[in-house]
Protein backbone atom coordinates (compact mmCIF):
# COMPACT_ATOMS: atom_id res chain seq x y z
CA UNK A 1 0.00 0.00 0.00
CA UNK A 2 0.97 3.52 -0.89
CA UNK A 3 -0.83 4.54 1.85
CA UNK A 4 0.09 7.91 3.78
CA UNK A 5 -0.73 8.69 7.41
CA UNK A 6 0.20 12.46 7.57
CA UNK A 7 -1.81 13.85 10.61
CA UNK A 8 -2.30 10.01 11.73
CA UNK A 9 -1.36 8.69 15.85
CA UNK A 10 -0.52 5.26 15.85
CA UNK A 11 0.40 3.52 19.18
CA UNK A 12 2.49 0.23 18.86
CA UNK A 13 3.47 -1.77 22.08
CA UNK A 14 7.42 -3.41 22.07
CA UNK A 15 8.13 -1.13 19.59
CA UNK A 16 11.77 -1.64 20.24
CA UNK A 17 12.72 -4.39 18.12
CA UNK A 18 11.82 -6.44 16.65
CA UNK A 19 8.27 -6.30 14.29
CA UNK A 20 7.10 -4.05 16.60
CA UNK A 21 10.30 -1.78 15.52
CA UNK A 22 10.25 -1.99 11.54
CA UNK A 23 5.89 -1.35 12.06
CA UNK A 24 6.93 2.10 13.63
CA UNK A 25 9.82 2.17 10.86
CA UNK A 26 7.16 1.84 8.28
CA UNK A 27 4.24 4.04 9.57
CA UNK A 28 7.09 6.90 10.37
CA UNK A 29 7.73 6.74 7.03
CA UNK A 30 4.50 7.34 5.94
CA UNK A 31 4.08 10.37 8.26
CA UNK A 32 2.50 9.14 10.89
CA UNK A 33 2.62 10.55 14.86
CA UNK A 34 4.16 7.22 16.40
CA UNK A 35 4.30 6.38 19.66
CA UNK A 36 6.51 3.49 20.80
CA UNK A 37 5.35 2.21 24.03
CA UNK A 38 7.76 -0.15 25.89
CA UNK A 39 9.49 -1.16 29.36
CA UNK A 40 13.14 -0.52 27.90
CA UNK A 41 12.72 3.14 27.66
CA UNK A 42 16.65 3.31 26.76
CA UNK A 43 16.41 0.38 24.48
CA UNK A 44 13.27 2.56 23.11
CA UNK A 45 14.85 5.50 22.64
CA UNK A 46 17.53 4.27 20.78
CA UNK A 47 15.29 3.08 18.60
CA UNK A 48 12.93 5.99 18.08
CA UNK A 49 16.37 7.76 17.42
CA UNK A 50 17.55 5.51 14.84
CA UNK A 51 13.62 5.75 12.84
CA UNK A 52 13.40 9.73 13.28
CA UNK A 53 17.21 9.96 11.70
CA UNK A 54 16.21 7.23 8.83
CA UNK A 55 12.72 7.98 7.61
CA UNK A 56 13.50 12.08 8.89
CA UNK A 57 9.78 12.18 10.80
CA UNK A 58 10.77 14.06 14.26
CA UNK A 59 7.13 13.08 15.48
CA UNK A 60 8.07 9.54 16.83
CA UNK A 61 8.17 9.93 20.77
CA UNK A 62 9.05 7.46 23.69
CA UNK A 63 6.54 6.24 26.21
CA UNK A 64 6.57 3.71 29.07
CA UNK A 65 4.27 1.40 29.21
CA UNK A 66 5.11 -2.00 31.06
CA UNK A 67 2.40 -4.65 30.23
CA UNK A 68 3.19 -6.78 33.84
CA UNK A 69 1.82 -4.39 35.68
CA UNK A 70 -1.80 -2.69 35.56
CA UNK A 71 -0.55 0.39 37.05
CA UNK A 72 1.66 1.27 34.60
CA UNK A 73 -0.48 1.00 31.42
CA UNK A 74 -3.42 3.63 33.58
CA UNK A 75 -0.52 5.90 33.59
CA UNK A 76 0.25 5.53 30.15
CA UNK A 77 -3.23 5.88 29.20
CA UNK A 78 -3.23 9.24 31.10
CA UNK A 79 -0.72 10.78 30.37
CA UNK A 80 -1.17 9.53 25.96
CA UNK A 81 -4.90 11.13 26.82
CA UNK A 82 -3.74 14.27 28.27
CA UNK A 83 -1.54 14.68 25.87
CA UNK A 84 -2.97 13.50 22.52
CA UNK A 85 -6.30 14.63 21.28
CA UNK A 86 -6.40 12.12 18.73
CA UNK A 87 -5.53 8.21 18.27
CA UNK A 88 -6.20 6.60 14.59
CA UNK A 89 -3.69 2.89 14.70
CA UNK A 90 -3.62 0.91 18.25
CA UNK A 91 -1.02 -1.92 17.61
CA UNK A 92 -1.28 -4.61 20.65
CA UNK A 93 2.23 -5.65 19.35
CA UNK A 94 4.64 -6.50 22.72
CA UNK A 95 4.29 -10.01 23.98
CA UNK A 96 6.37 -12.70 25.81
CA UNK A 97 6.99 -16.51 25.23
CA UNK A 98 8.51 -19.36 26.74
CA UNK A 99 8.27 -17.56 30.26
CA UNK A 100 9.72 -19.93 33.00
CA UNK A 101 6.70 -19.70 35.55
CA UNK A 102 6.16 -16.25 36.85
CA UNK A 103 3.85 -13.59 37.55
CA UNK A 104 2.81 -10.41 36.75
CA UNK A 105 2.71 -7.43 39.57
CA UNK A 106 -0.88 -8.24 39.77
CA UNK A 107 -0.55 -11.96 40.21
CA UNK A 108 -1.39 -12.78 36.48
CA UNK A 109 0.36 -15.27 34.78
CA UNK A 110 3.30 -13.89 32.63
CA UNK A 111 1.64 -14.88 29.24
CA UNK A 112 -1.92 -14.55 30.40
CA UNK A 113 -1.26 -11.25 31.83
CA UNK A 114 0.97 -9.31 29.43
CA UNK A 115 -0.03 -11.05 25.76
CA UNK A 116 -3.81 -10.40 26.78
CA UNK A 117 -4.72 -8.90 29.78
CA UNK A 118 -2.40 -5.89 29.47
CA UNK A 119 -3.29 -5.30 26.04
CA UNK A 120 -6.96 -5.84 27.02
CA UNK A 121 -6.76 -2.75 29.18
CA UNK A 122 -4.78 -0.54 26.93
CA UNK A 123 -7.11 -1.04 24.40
CA UNK A 124 -10.39 -0.02 27.13
CA UNK A 125 -8.69 2.67 28.76
CA UNK A 126 -7.74 3.88 24.79
CA UNK A 127 -11.47 3.01 23.39
CA UNK A 128 -13.11 6.43 23.41
CA UNK A 129 -10.06 7.96 21.82
CA UNK A 130 -10.25 6.00 18.74
CA UNK A 131 -13.97 6.33 18.57
CA UNK A 132 -13.69 9.87 18.60
CA UNK A 133 -10.78 9.86 15.71
CA UNK A 134 -13.19 7.18 13.60
CA UNK A 135 -12.62 5.93 11.22
CA UNK A 136 -9.77 3.84 13.04
CA UNK A 137 -7.73 0.16 13.36
CA UNK A 138 -7.30 -2.13 16.16
CA UNK A 139 -4.31 -4.26 15.17
CA UNK A 140 -3.71 -7.51 17.73
CA UNK A 141 -0.47 -9.62 17.02
CA UNK A 142 -1.28 -12.95 17.59
CA UNK A 143 0.23 -16.33 16.16
CA UNK A 144 -0.03 -19.38 14.77
CA UNK A 145 0.37 -20.51 18.01
CA UNK A 146 -3.11 -20.34 18.89
CA UNK A 147 -4.12 -23.31 17.17
CA UNK A 148 -2.68 -25.27 19.91
CA UNK A 149 -4.13 -22.94 22.80
CA UNK A 150 -7.50 -23.65 25.11
CA UNK A 151 -8.70 -21.25 27.63
CA UNK A 152 -8.75 -23.22 30.83
CA UNK A 153 -11.02 -21.05 33.13
CA UNK A 154 -10.27 -23.64 35.97
CA UNK A 155 -7.08 -22.60 35.99
CA UNK A 156 -6.17 -19.76 33.52
CA UNK A 157 -2.74 -18.54 35.52
CA UNK A 158 -1.41 -22.09 35.29
CA UNK A 159 -1.25 -22.76 39.09
CA UNK A 160 -2.53 -26.13 39.30
CA UNK A 161 -0.28 -27.13 35.70
CA UNK A 162 2.28 -25.05 33.91
CA UNK A 163 3.90 -25.57 30.48
CA UNK A 164 5.34 -22.47 29.11
CA UNK A 165 5.11 -23.40 25.34
CA UNK A 166 1.22 -24.07 26.11
CA UNK A 167 1.28 -20.64 28.21
CA UNK A 168 2.32 -18.70 25.17
CA UNK A 169 -0.16 -20.41 23.00
CA UNK A 170 -2.64 -20.60 25.51
CA UNK A 171 -2.59 -16.67 25.69
CA UNK A 172 -2.56 -16.15 21.70
CA UNK A 173 -5.95 -18.10 21.37
CA UNK A 174 -6.97 -15.70 24.12
CA UNK A 175 -6.22 -12.63 21.57
CA UNK A 176 -7.48 -13.90 18.45
CA UNK A 177 -11.15 -14.66 20.86
CA UNK A 178 -10.71 -10.62 22.28
CA UNK A 179 -10.42 -9.53 18.78
CA UNK A 180 -13.17 -11.47 18.07
CA UNK A 181 -15.49 -10.44 20.46
CA UNK A 182 -13.97 -6.51 20.29
CA UNK A 183 -15.11 -6.51 16.66
CA UNK A 184 -18.25 -7.90 17.41
CA UNK A 185 -19.10 -5.15 19.71
CA UNK A 186 -17.76 -2.23 17.76
CA UNK A 187 -19.72 -2.64 14.84
CA UNK A 188 -21.12 0.73 13.70
CA UNK A 189 -18.23 2.57 15.39
CA UNK A 190 -16.04 2.80 12.04
CA UNK A 191 -13.30 1.12 14.28
CA UNK A 192 -12.16 -1.99 13.25
CA UNK A 193 -10.14 -4.59 15.27
CA UNK A 194 -7.98 -7.66 13.60
CA UNK A 195 -5.87 -10.36 14.59
CA UNK A 196 -2.87 -11.63 12.39
CA UNK A 197 0.17 -14.41 12.49
CA UNK A 198 3.82 -12.53 11.65
CA UNK A 199 5.34 -15.93 10.36
CA UNK A 200 8.11 -17.47 12.12
CA UNK A 201 9.96 -14.39 12.86
CA UNK A 202 14.46 -14.13 13.54
CA UNK A 203 13.40 -12.08 16.98
CA UNK A 204 14.23 -11.88 20.76
CA UNK A 205 10.93 -13.08 21.55
CA UNK A 206 12.35 -16.69 22.34
CA UNK A 207 15.22 -15.25 24.75
CA UNK A 208 13.73 -17.03 27.54
CA UNK A 209 14.76 -20.90 25.94
CA UNK A 210 18.08 -21.61 25.26
CA UNK A 211 16.97 -24.43 22.74
CA UNK A 212 14.94 -22.35 20.84
CA UNK A 213 17.77 -19.71 20.76
CA UNK A 214 19.58 -22.54 19.18
CA UNK A 215 16.75 -23.91 16.60
CA UNK A 216 16.10 -20.38 15.37
CA UNK A 217 20.22 -20.04 14.51
CA UNK A 218 20.25 -23.49 13.14
CA UNK A 219 17.23 -22.44 10.88
CA UNK A 220 17.23 -18.78 10.42
CA UNK A 221 17.39 -19.75 6.65
CA UNK A 222 13.63 -20.47 7.44
CA UNK A 223 12.88 -17.82 9.11
CA UNK A 224 11.30 -14.54 8.18
CA UNK A 225 13.34 -10.84 9.25
CA UNK A 226 11.34 -9.00 11.46
CA UNK A 227 11.12 -6.35 7.97
CA UNK A 228 9.24 -9.34 6.68
CA UNK A 229 7.53 -10.47 9.87
CA UNK A 230 5.95 -7.01 10.15
CA UNK A 231 4.31 -6.63 7.03
CA UNK A 232 0.97 -7.86 7.93
CA UNK A 233 0.72 -5.81 11.03
CA UNK A 234 1.37 -2.53 8.37
CA UNK A 235 -1.17 -4.39 6.31
CA UNK A 236 -4.00 -4.45 8.92
CA UNK A 237 -2.78 -1.04 9.91
CA UNK A 238 -3.22 1.06 6.54
CA UNK A 239 -4.66 -0.80 3.47
CA UNK A 240 -6.95 1.44 2.24
CA UNK A 241 -9.21 -2.25 1.09
CA UNK A 242 -9.39 -3.19 4.91
CA UNK A 243 -11.11 -0.06 6.01
CA UNK A 244 -14.50 -1.65 6.77
CA UNK A 245 -12.69 -4.79 7.29
CA UNK A 246 -12.82 -6.43 11.54
CA UNK A 247 -12.69 -9.19 13.26
CA UNK A 248 -10.42 -11.20 10.54
CA UNK A 249 -7.07 -13.05 11.10
CA UNK A 250 -4.43 -12.77 8.72
CA UNK A 251 -1.19 -14.18 7.48
CA UNK A 252 0.97 -13.27 4.57
CA UNK A 253 -1.00 -9.98 4.46
CA UNK A 254 -4.21 -12.28 3.34
CA UNK A 255 -7.40 -14.01 5.60
CA UNK A 256 -6.27 -16.92 7.31
CA UNK A 257 -8.02 -20.09 8.62
CA UNK A 258 -8.59 -19.71 12.33
CA UNK A 259 -8.73 -23.19 14.64
CA UNK A 260 -12.53 -23.62 15.85
CA UNK A 261 -11.59 -22.56 19.56
CA UNK A 262 -10.74 -19.14 17.87
CA UNK A 263 -14.16 -19.16 16.52
CA UNK A 264 -16.12 -20.05 19.47
CA UNK A 265 -18.21 -17.12 20.54
CA UNK A 266 -19.67 -18.56 23.69
CA UNK A 267 -15.77 -18.96 24.83
CA UNK A 268 -15.10 -15.28 23.93
CA UNK A 269 -17.83 -13.97 25.34
CA UNK A 270 -16.74 -15.81 28.99
CA UNK A 271 -13.09 -14.64 28.26
CA UNK A 272 -14.42 -11.15 28.17
CA UNK A 273 -15.97 -11.57 31.20
CA UNK A 274 -13.95 -13.01 33.20
CA UNK A 275 -10.89 -10.58 31.56
CA UNK A 276 -13.24 -7.89 33.17
CA UNK A 277 -14.07 -9.50 36.60
CA UNK A 278 -9.56 -9.75 37.10
CA UNK A 279 -8.90 -6.38 35.72
CA UNK A 280 -11.66 -4.68 37.75
CA UNK A 281 -13.36 -2.95 34.75
CA UNK A 282 -16.59 -2.89 33.77
CA UNK A 283 -16.48 -3.46 29.97
CA UNK A 284 -20.10 -3.14 28.23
Amino acid sequence: SAARLEGKVAIITGANTGIGKETARDLARRGARVIVACRDIAKAEAAASEIRAETGNQQVTVRKLDLADTKSIREFAGKFLAEEKELHILINNAGVMLCPYSKTADGFEMHLGVNHLGHFLLTFLLLERLKQSAPSRIVNVSSLAHHAGRIRFHDLHGEKRYNRGLAYCHSKLANVLFTRELARRLQGTKVTANALHPGSVQSELVRHSFLMMRLWKIFSFFLKTPWEGAQTSIYCAVAEELESVTGQYFSDCQPAYVSPWGRDDETAKKLWSVSCELLGIQWD
